[in-house]
């Protein structure tokens, strides 16, 4: 774990960004990377994994299942860093982390223990019925953090 004086040694204002790594990444960038220049603010990028299956009690299945759920997260590893480098090359204080588990509860604990000041992140629109039926992590997030956040509507504008 990086302790919170790690990230943020200087008393910047701490921008937690939640990134699914979708197409839609690059907008939520855009707006945490206005953000952080607006506050001179630092930016902690976190993707949220699904937990490793073996881990939370299921079968894994065959070797090459295995195989791939690695590859997978090696390359959300390389893209997370790749975006905080970028950031960092633009005069951006940003850190990259990536953890496993339930995507909103993550997102909340690291909030806290990060102690973010605030919380940039994309919500997808889906609409009402999605939302009952598959749940929203935007959504979820919004009803129990104490901390401020600022949603960047990731849906396509209809024509």
């Amino acid at each position: 774990m990086v302790p919170a004086s790690r990230i943020n040694p200087v008393n910047r204002m701490r921008i937690l960004v939640p990134v699914d790594l979708s197409e839609a990444t690059a907008a939520v960038m855009a707006v945490a990377r206005r953000a952080a220049q607006a506050c001179n603010g630092s930016l902690i990028l976190l993707h949220v994994a699904e937990p490793n299956p073996g881990f939370v009690g299921y079968e894994a299945g065959p070797e090459v299942v295995r195989d791939q759920v690695a590859r997978e997260y090696r390359e959300q590893h390389r893209t997370l860093h790749s975006l905080a480098e970028d950031l960092r090359s633009d005069g951006i204080e940003a850190i990259a982390l990536l953890i496993q588990g339930q995507f909103a509860k993550s997102i909340l604990k690291e909030a806290e223990r990060l102690e973010a000041d605030f919380i940039v992140m994309g919500t997808h629109g889906h609409g009402a019925m999605f939302n009952l039926i598959v749940g929203s992590v935007g959504h979820a997030v919004i009803r129990d953090t104490t901390v401020p956040i600022l949603l960047v509507p990731l849906r396509k504008p209809s024509p």
